[in-house]
């Protein structure tokens, strides 16, 4: 109970006793805070009405909020701001604890990274179609038909891209190497195509056995790559890409030895291509 002085209108003094309001608990004023906090601080601002009458229990109530939020709302604010600045803190030093472990850019890979391209350049037009279906990588079973008769089977995979700003294809052949064998076997050729012959030109290289030989050609037909040279050897030969699909293709390696009347069958590759690495047919 509190007692409180008032005046008459005869201007006799009298005594009233009001019943106090209960106190407030700290889940009370935190609720407060987290649904209306600027409401509730404003509200011990407003003038007049109801905050004035000093035996309303809910205004006395109100302001007991308000008065507890006032105290504590510059403490909650500050915690707030602490909290977000150590979390900003805490992300800076994780990046840099990130940058700092992130191994050093070899610049022997330099070479590598400018040289490939993600797809054909614009010049090439139509003609960009004859390799660009076969980008990508490819399981191989490769066939090598011997001179007396016998077929030796290997495994590997053919790894086919755009280098060179895309005006040039390159590719990897890669043989498994077999029990007893420590070292897989690899050669790469470099296609591209000539304005002025109107032909695709290839080189390829196979390091380990001090093999380079050239050939050139292009289409026959939607589903078949033909190219012709001459071999180390002075003898024809003939290599050819046959029944091109999205997902498979074969391989043919063919050498004559009477000036191109007859071939003979040396290689045969039979390509699937890995799940995930498509081209354009």
């Amino acid at each position: 109970m509190q007692s409180i002085d008032l005046k008459s209108r005869d201007g006799e003094k009298r005594t009233a006793l009001i019943q106090s309001p209960p106190p407030l608990k700290v889940s009370t004023i935190l609720k407060a805070v987290v649904r209306h906090p600027f409401k509730i601080f404003n509200a011990r601002h407003k003038k007049g009405g109801s905050m004035h009458k000093k035996n309303d229990q809910c205004t006395q109530r109100n302001l007991q909020i308000s008065s507890a939020i006032t105290n504590a709302y510059p403490a909650l604010l500050g915690a707030r701001i602490i909290l977000a600045c150590a979390a900003l803190l805490a992300a800076q030093v994780k990046a840099q604890e990130s940058t700092q472990s992130a191994p050093a850019s070899d610049p022997r890979r330099d070479m590598i990274k400018a040289l490939g391209a993600l797809s054909p350049h614009p010049s090439l037009g139509e003609e960009a179609r004859v390799f660009d279906r076969l980008v990508g990588t490819w399981d191989c079973d490769y066939s090598f038909h011997l001179d007396d008769g016998s077929v030796r089977h290997s495994k590997g995979e053919l790894l086919l891209g755009w280098i060179l700003e895309g005006r040039a294809v390159q590719d990897i052949f890669v043989t498994y190497p077999k029990d007893g064998e420590k070292e897989r076997r690899m050669g790469t050729t470099l296609r591209f195509f000539d304005t002025a012959l109107k032909q695709w030109r290839i080189v390829f290289v196979g390091p380990q056995f001090n093999y380079l030989v050239t050939v050139q050609g292009g289409s026959e037909g939607r589903d078949r790559i033909v190219l012709r040279g001459v071999d180390i050897d002075g003898a024809p030969i003939r290599w050819s890409f046959n029944d091109i699909k999205p997902d498979s293709f074969v391989w043919r390696g063919e050498k004559s030895h009477d000036h191109g009347k007859t071939w003979k069958l040396e290689e045969e590759h039979n390509m699937k291509r890995r799940s995930g690495t498509g081209g354009q047919q």
